[in-house]
């Protein structure tokens, strides 16, 4: 199982990354982050949005009915929560705000429990152990983020170092 503490550094890294990751998107215009580069979701533009909406899909189920709920734009699996990229970029960085202030909430009881949810996917209620969802979530943006930052390496834009260790303290 994981801890409150693992989930505080994992939180920390996905802010990291993310600022990163915009940073390297901004040296490349509209139009090339908006390309089809034949990755699952198509484009980076689509892959970013693509982790944002897992990000707010399970930041949602976990604080829903607690003070810290918000409600987060809805859109269909692979469909771009947002076309304008500034917007996009307000959007990230508001949720990743909030997913460091949940993880800020979180103590070792609420990890240990079981979590239910609605699937839409499966389009069936599932349970699973909250733990195993929370690294669901923080491992689902690092794939994807692998995804970018290798479209963004064929376009010669290297975001720098990636690895969790490298993170600064």
């Amino acid at each position: 199982m994981i801890t409150p503490g693992y989930v505080q550094t994992v939180a920390r890294y996905n802010r990291w990354m993310n600022e990163k990751i915009v940073q390297a998107c901004d040296r490349i215009s509209d139009q090339e982050r908006k390309a089809d580069r034949g990755a699952f979701f198509k484009s980076i533009h689509s892959t970013l949005n693509h982790i944002l909406w897992g990000d707010t899909t399970w930041l949602g189920r976990f604080t829903h009915d607690t003070p810290l709920a918000k409600s987060y734009p809805k859109a269909a699996i692979g469909s771009d929560l947002f076309e304008d990229w500034h917007v996009f970029k307000e959007a990230r960085s508001a949720v990743d705000e909030d997913v460091l202030a949940w993880a800020a909430s979180i103590d070792a009881d609420w990890l240990a429990r079981d979590f239910s949810w609605y699937s839409g996917i499966t389009r069936s209620n599932r349970t699973r152990p909250a733990w195993l969802l929370v690294t669901h979530m923080f491992n689902h943006q690092t794939h994807h983020r692998g995804q970018v930052t290798t479209l963004l390496s064929q376009q010669g834009i290297d975001p720098g170092d990636t690895d969790l260790m490298l993170m600064p303290l």
